[in-house]
């Protein structure tokens, strides 16, 4: 229940008393919520204005920050705002996942506090072990409303350190692919937004990651520094008039937008907000909430749905070589990367862009390119076919173009530059979801903000990049170890990330050149060889030319023997941008990814997470010369037990990938 200040009567008369304490019981309100396992504890101060705070282990992680909403130019909490009514509740109960990219079956244990007040608003609350939640829930009685603004504040020590992403254009134009600044979040200038989700570090040594999830018919939320460690929530308003720029196939211009953000439903729940919390960066590799957050997927047969590893063009510019024909954006090309795709287990090829009449009209093939019989080979030989398309023919054509690419066999689409954040696209990412699971197929977010929980009700959504990947090394310089290690503390948290790994052509730190038709890696082979299990990827690339790989067919068996989705997962050790070690489980194998940052270094992996018995583990790691010659790398096997600890040793820039196999 709500506890309510005494007021003791000292010379006021005792009618003045009683009504000072009638008027707090009526205004102010003070409710508690903690973690299962009591470690995090929310507090709420509910009244004329609205604050939470939440703290762990003792240590205050948010001070008291203020939540609110204006809907139809009226805005929640008001001078009169009192709880009518508060409900908790315990849940202990499991998630069973469709595409499990980490856990096939996940833990969903966490307290909830609901408070209902007057005018049909109501804010409800979570705790888990791991992370703090809360989310308005509408019931406003009306077909409409719009959202004017909704307030969204988080109070945090200003001596905290943020791995803040570099964005900047004031429309909240972004493909969510930046690189981090480590950065005092004090320190910031007003106008240096991020997006989400947002890596923070206390003094103390607790890690916070804050993001969103369960995002429908709403804009994405964005955070500005305000200075003294308050972060402050925007949106992107509500678009009203957009069109592509002259002479540009995909540079949105908003031409005219709303003083609202949102226009929608008057009954609903909006998205959740959400602080992860963890007393080290390792703990929050197997952190789901955003998963957990997420509505459910519909009860169906989902049978058909194939996660799987693709052979990727785009990234290698179709070049192939020793082959007796000219590559390119053809079908002999095509049926090339079919073949290579069969012998070596993967199950899709995509065709990027280029393979359309033109970039805006998807709706038939180039001269040279035809899909149907690319796809009917690619069935004989078990592989499906992936288009690309941009998302503005989609948005416009939606149902006559998915059911031409149906008709022609396709298996999927990735619909790329989306680029945009507000209300509307936020609805083309659910509509094109939907149609995609109406005819079976994939889908796969390019150019695409975070991922917000759609791929729980939507399985088909098979994967999203914002993601600043591997393809940067076609034209850039800063794809390092360091930040292919700050990627599984930051943006893999909110769910699976299409890096597309693979890179055959590996550097060393000072050797890398830029070459966009034969693109350079930085640090070994290993190194990217350890990605297949480090990063959450249900559909996951292999992205050098098949030429390359064909040299060297011993890693390429093995890379591609990786599993896509994971029964269990099991965090081993990991620092942000310095290093990272995690084991995953599929069906009775084990496998365990290492990577480090341009530091030699030898981590441990305690094999405590096996079942009793035998394994046979083959570990691919880096060769004795990889310092100085990145691509040399060794293979070894050895017998192994539960119990056991393995060295996992390292080159500058290195990895470590091994794969466990019971012994009958």
């Amino acid at each position: 229940m709500p506890t309510i200040r005494r007021c003791r009567p000292g010379k006021l008369t005792v009618l003045l008393v009683a009504l000072l304490c009638q008027t707090m019981a009526v205004l102010a309100s003070d409710h508690e919520l903690t973690s299962p396992d009591g470690r995090i504890v929310v507090k709420i101060a509910a009244g004329s204005t609205i604050q939470w705070s939440v703290s762990f282990n003792g240590e205050t992680l948010l001070q008291p920050s203020a939540i609110g909403i204006t809907i139809n130019g009226e805005r929640f909490p008001g001078p009169k705002t009192k709880v009518q009514k508060q409900i908790a509740t315990t849940h202990n109960d499991s998630i069973f996942s469709v595409v499990p990219v980490k856990n096939s079956w996940i833990p969903d244990v966490y307290k909830e506090l609901k408070l209902t007040f007057a005018g049909g608003v109501a804010l409800v609350f979570r705790a888990y072990n791991n992370g703090v939640a809360y989310r308005f829930v509408l019931d406003k009685k009306l077909p409409s409303l719009k959202v004017d603004a909704e307030d969204v504040n988080f109070q945090l020590n200003e001596a905290n350190l943020a791995w803040w992403p570099q964005e900047n254009d004031k429309e909240f134009i972004s493909h969510y692919e930046a690189l981090f600044d480590k950065v005092r979040i004090d320190t910031l200038p007003k106008q240096k937004y991020a997006y989400l989700p947002l890596y923070q570090t206390t003094p103390q040594g607790t890690k916070l990651v804050i993001t969103e999830s369960d995002l429908y018919d709403y804009p994405n939320l964005f955070l500005f520094p305000q200075g003294g460690g308050k972060l402050n929530g925007q949106f992107p308003p509500h678009v009203l008039k957009s069109h592509i720029a002259p002479r540009t196939d995909r540079r949105e211009v908003l031409a005219e937008k709303a003083s609202y953000i949102a226009d929608t439903k008057g009954s609903r729940s909006l998205p959740w907000r959400l602080i992860m919390i963890a007393p080290d960066d390792v703990s929050l590799l197997s952190n789901e909430l955003v998963f957990q957050l997420a509505r459910p997927a519909a009860k169906a047969d989902y049978s058909w749905l194939k996660p799987g590893k693709v052979a990727w063009d785009w990234y290698n510019a179709n070049n192939l070589f020793g082959v007796p024909f000219e590559s390119g954006i053809n079908n002999t090309t095509y049926k090339y990367y079919i073949d290579f795709a069969a012998r070596f287990g993967l199950e899709y090829v995509i065709l990027d862009e280029g393979w359309s009449r033109t970039t805006t009209d998807v709706s038939a093939p180039r001269k040279e390119i035809d899909v149907k019989e690319l796809t009917q080979y690619g069935a004989s030989k078990g592989v499906g076919i992936i288009l690309w398309t941009l998302w503005r023919p989609m948005d416009e054509k939606m149902d006559s173009l998915l059911d031409l690419f149906v008709q022609w066999g396709v298996k999927g689409i990735k619909v790329d530059f989306i680029q945009r954040a507000d209300q509307y696209t936020v609805n083309f990412y659910e509509r094109l979801a939907k149609a995609c699971m109406d005819r079976k197929m994939l889908v796969d977010y390019h150019g695409a903000y975070k991922p917000v929980g759609l791929n729980r009700q939507y399985p088909n959504v098979i994967n999203y990049e914002g993601v600043k990947g591997l393809e940067n090394n076609k034209w850039a310089d800063y794809i390092t170890p360091e930040h292919n290690l700050t990627l599984p503390f930051t943006r893999m948290t909110a769910g699976p990330l299409d890096y597309t790994p693979g890179a055959m052509r590996n550097s060393s730190k000072k050797l890398f050149a830029v070459n966009f038709t034969e693109p350079m890696s930085r640090g070994t082979r290993a190194h990217q060889a350890a990605m297949y299990v480090m990063y959450e990827a249900p559909l996951q690339m292999l992205a050098e030319t098949p030429s390359m790989y064909l040299q060297d067919t011993v890693f390429t068996r093995f890379i591609a023997s990786i599993p896509t989705t994971w029964n269990k997962t099991v965090p081993l050790t990991g620092k942000i941008g310095t290093y990272a070690a995690i084991a995953r489980r599929h069906d009775k194998k084990w496998y365990i990814g290492a990577m480090t940052d341009w530091e030699p270094r030898t981590l441990e992996a305690k094999l405590d997470f096996l079942p009793e018995g035998n394994y046979r583990i083959d570990i691919l790691t880096d060769g004795i010369n990889a310092a100085k010659y990145p691509v040399d790398y060794k293979i070894e096997s050895k017998q192994v037990k539960k119990g056991d600890v393995i060295p996992m040793k390292m080159a500058g820039g290195g990895g470590w990938l091994a794969v466990l196999t019971p012994v009958q």
